[in-house]
């Protein structure tokens, strides 16, 4: 059998005894050698470039390395290829014979620099030019030297043993090409898409996320706010106005920060096999049924003073043009395959659920069934072709952009919830579905048998509410998403990864909110305990209602709703603490004026640190207390606000707000006499503080309760271009400096605040039974 090319045999084609050394390292005596071979020279098989050069010609860029052996005597130096070095092409190695014991000639013989080596010299002759005697003899005397070390000084031979032994000069080998690093397919779950055909050869992804000019941080950019688009398949309820409010207290609260130019997107999202069943149900066409739904949504939201800006419906065209747009990126990127897919489907969620997050229940003929865990919700198996998008590619960036991004999710706990999905298994993401199946939505492009995962479809509407694919650039990725934590894994893995997948970075921040429950059950159709928002707003008035749900709602976790605690909130906060004490402090009895009073600074007078003093002036310690309070309190609210802790930040407001009333009724303005001009300057100085706090209080509430905000700071006679909160400041003469509302007049009388609520008919027919 003929030996292998390249190989190195003897001549019976066994092969050669193995040298001691590197691994793969073989050293054959000349007598071994084949007729015609090359001497050997490195690693591998004859005419292998060594490592060092291979290293060297990859980079593209400078002279190969020198491995040759000078001769001595003057004579030629040796290739260790065998080619002789010097200008010029080298001609081809032809026939050579075996070498001859006690032959002499450059490199060979008794006298030749090889045989005067000792035994191993040989391997570091070839990675590094032998250095001449005197050179040697000056190296050894550096490193014996106690100050030197081969580190401390570099090398330098001798000027003269240089010139007496100079090298020739270097071979003109070419470059070595460029390699260029192949792409990395990702293995097909064979469990799940076996015999999955590849749609295209994949490209290298993820692909590096294009930034744009909306990364700009600082005083003056874009943000885009968004609620997510709520399915209209059924009217709202409060769930869907709390996301609406809470992206609205932001977006209101940035607006009066003046941080730059905002938007707030909101709308319904129209298409999937939900709103198909739910059309054929009710005797109507999907068209129809979404046109309805989606009018009730923009009613209930106007109604709740949500100051929307973009209203998307992704039956729109322009959505529809987006979306296409999008699948063509990823398509051509090579994130998308078709294979087949089989599954829990679950219709409510509109996704495929994993066997861990299902259980085991009844219908209602007593049959047993799967269920989702987490909504309750029937599962049934389903089995398809379809495309598939590589989410499993997409584990690594998501991973990083994480940790990279530790505020990129907020409250922190389900920023630790999506770190520990990334840890578990992540499989592909079926993103089509039969048309046969679902006709209601937008068709897959290039291929009419199959229709855009109604997910897919909607998360899209954050990019084409901002122009995509043309003008997007302005805004993205400065955009910040108030979503429910049922919808978490959508916005945290899969509208990332998708981003990612299409060339665009994922969203600033993702901000996530717990659900509402009534009288500790969850809100359901079959329950008959859905909270219809149109009828809170008119019982409890809007300002009050969306007090209450910004009030008591907190993120991290679930709320229980009862009309009792409505009530309860809004009359002891809104209407008897702050309604109450802008009545006292505004009252003719004691403002016959009806002016702004000044302030005294001799009856308060500034002190550096309230808690080492009791008393000054007519100020007490308390009162000092409580004004550090009210004065820390706008830092406290805006970072609550960033924190995506609103109802913390209402929380310090009625704090402040108790403090106030404490300090009227403590000082008791009303039996102060008016004709004593002592009198008179601490009380004008006690409605002035009292006045001030209130000022503050009606522009930090702004954002949650615009009208009745309005109607208190207008009764202040406070101008709109001065309730902004970038210069907002509190007691300003206690500083030292002059206050622009001092001796102006008060605004009209408009009567009370905030009226009382009164409680619901059904809860006092439950109490009379009791």
């Amino acid at each position: 059998m003929e030996p292998r090319s390249g190989a190195r045999c003897l001549p019976d084609g066994s092969r050669g005894p193995r040298a001691s050394g590197s691994f793969g390292r073989r050293r054959f005596p000349a007598a071994t050698r084949l007729p015609g071979q090359r001497p050997s020279a490195g690693w591998g098989a004859p005419g292998r470039r060594p490592a060092q050069e291979d290293r060297a010609g990859a980079a593209g860029r400078g002279a190969p390395t020198r491995l040759w052996e000078e001769a001595s005597g003057g004579g030629p130096a040796r290739h260790p290829h065998g080619v002789p070095p010097g200008p010029g092409p080298a001609a081809p190695a032809g026939p050579r014979r075996p070498p001859v014991p006690g032959e002499t000639g450059p490199g060979r013989g008794p006298g030749s620099p090889a045989a005067a080596r000792p035994r191993g010299a040989g391997l570091r002759g070839r990675r590094a030019r032998a250095k001449p005697p005197a050179a040697a003899a000056a190296t050894r005397q550096r490193n014996m030297s106690p100050v030197t070390s081969r580190r401390s000084r570099p090398r330098r031979p001798d000027p003269a043993a240089r010139t007496a032994h100079a090298p020739p000069p270097a071979p003109h080998w070419p470059p070595l090409p460029r390699l260029r690093r192949p792409f990395r397919t990702v293995p097909l779950p064979r469990r799940l898409y076996g015999g999955a055909a590849m749609l295209r050869p994949p490209r290298r992804f993820p692909r590096q996320p294009r930034r744009a000019a909306a990364t700009a941080t600082g005083p003056g950019r874009r943000l885009l706010l968004s609620t997510p688009i709520f399915y209209a398949n059924g009217p709202p309820h409060i769930g869907h106005l709390y996301s609406a409010l809470l992206a609205d207290a932001l977006h209101r609260h940035r607006g009066l920060r003046a941080a730059g130019p905002g938007r707030l997107s909101t709308g319904t999202d129209e298409h999937g096999l939900k709103i198909q069943q739910a059309a054929a149900a009710a005797g109507t066409s999907p068209p129809e049924l979404c046109q309805r739904v989606s009018g009730l949504f923009r009613q209930a939201l106007s109604q709740a003073a949500v100051s929307f800006t973009d209203f998307t419906r992704t039956s729109e065209p322009r959505h529809q043009r987006a979306v296409r747009h999008f699948w063509g990126a990823l398509r051509d990127g090579g994130a998308l395959y078709k294979g087949s897919y089989e599954g829990w489907y679950c219709t409510p969620e509109e996704c495929f659920l994993p066997e861990s997050q299902l259980a085991e229940r009844r219908d209602a003929q007593g049959r047993p069934c799967k269920v989702s865990l987490e909504s309750g919700h029937q599962v049934h198996w389903t089995k398809e072709e379809n495309y598939m998008f590589r989410l499993s590619a997409f584990r690594d960036p998501l991973q990083k952009w994480l940790r990279d991004n530790p505020r990129a999710i907020s409250p922190d706990p389900f920023y630790q919830r999506v770190l520990r999905w990334l840890e578990e298994d992540l499989p592909d993401l079926s993103v089509s579905r039969e048309r046969s199946r679902l006709q209601w939505g937008i068709p897959v492009p290039s291929d009419s048998t199959q229709t855009i995962y109604v997910w897919v479809d909607a998360l899209v509407n954050y990019l084409s509410v901002v122009g995509y694919p043309e003008t997007h650039g302005e805004w993205w990725p400065a955009a910040h998403h108030v979503v429910g934590k049922d919808i978490l894994k959508f916005h945290a893995v899969y509208w990332p990864a998708l981003l990612m997948a299409a060339g665009l970075a994922p969203p600033e921040r993702i901000f996530v909110h717990s659900h509402w429950t009534v009288r500790g059950q969850k809100m359901s159709k079959s329950l008959g305990n859905v909270i219809d928002p149109f009828a809170c707003i008119g019982q409890y008035t809007v300002d009050g209602f969306r007090y209450f749900l910004l009030r008591q709602g907190v993120p991290e976790r679930d709320c229980d709703y009862y009309d009792e605690k409505v009530v309860k909130v809004v009359n002891s906060e809104l209407a008897d603490a702050l309604g109450g004490l802008l009545n006292r402090s505004t009252a003719l009895s004691i403002n016959p004026s009806n002016t702004y009073p000044c302030f005294s600074e001799s009856c308060f007078p500034k002190i550096l640190d309230y808690r080492e003093t009791k008393a000054v002036g007519r100020a007490s310690a308390e009162d000092y207390e409580f004004v550090a309070s009210v004065a820390s309190l706008p830092l406290q609210v805006a970072s609550y606000f960033e924190g995506f802790q609103i109802y913390k930040a209402l929380e310090c407001v009625a704090l402040c707000v108790r403090q106030t009333n404490s300090f009227f009724q403590r000082h008791r303005p009303w039996k102060l006499n008016q004709q004593d001009p002592a009198e008179k300057l601490w009380l004008d100085t006690i409605i002035h503080v009292t006045l001030e706090c209130l000022r503050v209080y009606g522009t930090l509430l702004q954002p949650v309760i615009p009208h009745t905000a309005d109607k208190l700071l207008s009764r202040l006679a406070v101008e709109p271009e001065e309730r902004g909160l970038s210069s907002l400041t509190f007691l300003p003469r206690y500083n030292g400096k002059p206050c622009p509302f001092e001796g102006r007049q008060l605004g009209p009388d408009t009567g009370i605040l905030f009226h009382r609520l009164e409680k619901s008919r059904q809860h006092q027919i439950e109490t009379e039974k009791l």
